[in-house]
């Protein structure tokens, strides 16, 4: 019976320690800080950017020339925000990103253009940025979207 108290015990006092704030571990050191969700997202960069719902609407644009965008953005966190890459929805549609480190409270763009020649119509593209920023599903990575009409030119 004695034998199943101390197992008992053991495993209390183990489970315990996995809960702490503080994890302490065999040798009774403390361990790497457990940092919680607030913390990170004072210490880890954060795109704010200067249009609603991260869209353009070009409205109704000619055939032929280029539509150019720029996504402007101001990182609000509290590191320096490094975009790693930015991906378009399709090949008529090209993103131009920062190389450098974007420091806290600096401003940055993306440059997003679209190829009007032979795509008239409605169109609705994306650009997929991945970055070392905090964002809600941890994964770093934000979709810019531009759309619009382009009327087709006369022949």
């Amino acid at each position: 019976m004695n034998k199943y108290l101390f197992m008992a015990l053991i495993a209390s006092a183990t489970d315990t320690d996995l809960w702490a704030q503080n994890p302490v571990n065999i040798i009774g050191t403390t361990s790497k800080k457990v940092v919680s969700q607030e913390e990170q997202k004072t210490t880890a960069p954060l795109f704010k950017f200067l249009v609603a719902d991260n869209t353009h609407d070009y409205g109704t644009i000619p055939e032929g020339p280029n539509a150019v965008y720029e996504f402007q953005f101001v990182n609000v966190g509290n590191a320096p925000l490094v975009i790693s890459n930015a991906q378009a929805s399709c090949g008529c549609t090209s993103p131009e990103f920062p190389k450098n480190p974007i420091l806290p409270g600096k401003k940055g763009k993306i440059t997003v253009t679209y190829t009007t020649k032979g795509h008239p119509g409605n169109f609705a593209k994306s650009v997929y940025l991945s970055s070392n920023a905090q964002t809600n599903d941890g994964a770093g990575h934000f979709e810019l979207k531009i759309k619009g009409i382009v009327i087709a030119a006369q022949k």
